[in-house]
């Protein structure tokens, strides 16, 4: 029997069903993250978040990350 939670995003509040029991069908399986991504959201929540929630956050670190390469060779 396949596990499946219904949980409430601790960034968001929105409700999501988590498919932990059969990972191919959970909303996280097709999302491509790098490991540095994966590092900067798992600092922030230790559980599952949304769909959303999870892109919204990659968008966020790469945006931090490219002001950074931009403020690091132009020096402001």
């Amino acid at each position: 029997m396949c596990k499946h939670e219904d949980k409430l995003c601790p960034k968001c509040g929105n409700k999501f069903e988590c498919k932990v029991g059969n990972i191919t069908q959970c909303q996280c399986y097709n999302i491509t993250i790098n490991d540095e991504e994966q590092r900067y959201i798992s600092k922030r929540f230790a559980d599952c978040i949304c769909f959303n929630c999870i892109m919204d956050l990659r968008t966020e670190y790469n945006i931090q990350k490219f002001a950074a390469t931009i403020k690091n060779t132009y020096g402001h």
